[in-house]
């Protein structure tokens, strides 16, 4: 057979692999692998800055279920990656990173852009490879996708060395690429599913919460089907927002602390007691835990569990719906705890009615958040970006689809939000996506309006510019807080977008339409109050609090 190089074999398993779509930053000794992947009918979606390559191919995963794909060239290209890739590997999402490197035969010796780019990437990769042998690129590039999607996903690091990329092999050389026909989900203890059931039957205040692992395995139905079955309020983790659409029936937003702090037993699915779940303080100290999770090291973590389901999200709830159908379990939906809930949550919706309303100027976040809400398309794709707004947002503005709604997640990363937009309309080029972005967030990858010019992906920014990081506070001293009014709109028109200031609440709606039926990238300006706090104290942590119940 013909003489082929490394980087169409590694094209050529990409192609394989279904792979659609490819995000990078050009540059050596990469080149290559792009123009291979783009000669077998992938696209490739070049950014200003490699860090937002990176969050594209996040977001990109987040939406379709697929891993994304990211590259750059050698050394500080590769490096550049390395937030991005991090925070893939916090919010377990598939991702594979081809990253460039300097020559094999160079190395330790002081070569071009020299750098262990593996020891620098193991510690947050799901695995971290370095090939020294092409021929043996279709078998590694196919096992760094067995890896970044099976068990708990997560992102996988390939180095990517000049010397071997452009070596020469002859493809009936190449060893093949290894994939299971047919992959069975682990299914969890029939004994402990039982025991499972028979605690939320006999529970008074029954809780779901449920994080990411119903995403990744397409769990959602399987979810909803047991709320609807146990008639039990549920709540989510940030990023699996939509598992359930948010209006429906169980579902009590503002009432989160108080149903969590009160719960008797609680169904955790999918997601980890980490700090957004305050390692398991969000729950009473004499409430029972249930919980399922694909990674055997999750369950009990940080606190004891009374009943630990090890499986895959979706075959553990079937596994739940048919005990609960053979026992005949009851509907909790007209229990007092329900009512209880519901009161809860219109209660404090009520007091938030005069600020989702006001007419305030400067412009009060919560009435941004309010058009918005008011304006997006119900399978809209919302990505939240920054500090206050992110606060003010999850309180106001619900989701209905899963894998619609993204922001930083675990991590707290600032500056996700433009890539992640552009990352989900490359996904679903389909539907509205809105990026709704805090005015210090938006400046660190600000140029990736360029690349979604230049892509022709009309994606919306609205900016909740309220003049600086966090809120104004008088008698407060917060250094490096003022950035003035930024002309974000400014920016977006001398790139080829579509560029609108907003100072009056009645005009934010018309900007929005506007902004959408110019067809162009937009950013939408919007001057929101400096002094207007969305912040919640969270686990003493002041500066980059989570939100209480994203």
């Amino acid at each position: 057979m013909a003489q082929v190089s490394g980087s169409y074999l590694i094209a050529r398993t990409l192609k394989e692999e279904r792979v659609r779509h490819i995000f990078f930053l050009i540059g050596g000794p990469i080149y290559e692998i792009v123009n291979n992947a783009q000669d077998m009918g992938i696209k490739a979606i070049d950014f200003r800055h490699e860090q937002a390559a990176a969050m594209a191919a996040h977001a990109y995963a987040r939406v379709t279920g697929s891993p994304g794909v990211t590259t750059a060239a050698s050394g500080p290209g590769t490096l550049n990656i390395l937030t991005g890739h991090y925070n893939a590997f916090i919010d377990n999402a598939p991702m594979v990173t081809l990253g460039g490197a300097g020559r094999l035969s160079d190395f330790g010796r002081g070569g071009f852009q020299e750098i262990d780019q593996v020891s620098a990437f193991a510690p947050i990769s799901k695995a971290a490879m370095r090939p020294t042998d092409p021929a043996r690129y279709p078998e590694m590039i196919s096992a760094a996708f067995r890896e970044a999607t099976t068990g708990r996903p997560g992102p996988v690091f390939v180095d990517c060395m000049e010397d071997v990329l452009y070596a020469m092999v002859d493809e009936a050389a190449a060893l093949p690429p290894t994939r299971p026909a047919r992959l069975a989900r682990p299914e969890a203890d029939p004994a402990l599913v039982r025991e499972a059931i028979s605690l939320l039957s006999n529970a008074n205040k029954p809780l779901l919460v449920s994080g990411s692992g119903v995403l990744w395995s397409k769990a959602w139905d399987a979810l909803r089907e047991f709320v609807d079955r146990a008639g039990i309020p549920f709540y989510t983790t940030p990023l699996s927002r939509g598992v359930i659409p948010e209006d429906h029936e169980l579902s009590f937003p503002a009432a989160r602390s108080t149903a969590m702090r009160e719960a008797d037993v609680v169904l955790i699915v999918g997601t980890r007691l980490n700090w957004i779940l305050d390692f398991g303080k969000r729950f009473s100290e004499s409430a029972k835990l249930i919980q399922i999770d694909i990674h055997a090291a999750e369950i009990g973590h940080n606190r004891a569990i009374d009943v630990g389901l090890v499986g895959d999200a979706r075959a553990v709830l079937g596994q739940l719906n048919a005990e609960a159908a053979r026992t005949g379990m009851k509907s909790k939906s007209d229990s007092a705890w329900v009512t209880y809930v519901r009161e809860q949550n219109t209660s404090r919706e009520e007091r938030s009615k005069a600020l989702l309303n006001s007419r305030q100027v400067p412009i009060h976040p919560l009435r941004l958040c309010n058009e918005i809400r008011n304006f997006l398309d119900r399978d809209a794709i919302l990505t939240v970006d920054g500090n206050e707004i992110l606060h003010f947002a999850r309180q106001s503005i619900p989701t209905y689809e899963p894998g619609h709604r993204l922001n930083s997640g675990a991590t707290g990363c600032m500056g996700v939000g433009l890539p992640f937009a552009v990352g989900a309309k490359v996904a679903r080029p389909d539907k509205q996506v809105l990026s709704l972005h805090g005015d210090g967030s938006l400046g660190m990858n600000i140029m990736e309006i360029d690349t979604a010019v230049r892509h022709k992906l009309p994606i919306v920014v609205v900016v909740s510019n309220n003049e600086g990081w966090f809120a104004r506070q008088e008698g407060v001293r917060k250094p490096g807080r003022e950035l003035g009014v930024v002309r974000y709109d400014k920016v977006a028109e001398s790139l080829g977008g579509h560029g609108e200031f907003v100072e009056k609440p009645e005009d934010i709606r018309p900007a929005l339409e506007r902004a959408f039926k110019s067809g162009l990238p937009a950013i939408v300006n919007v001057h929101t109050d400096p002094t207007a706090r969305g912040m919640s104290t969270f686990s003493g942590a002041k500066m980059y609090a989570q939100p209480m119940n994203v």
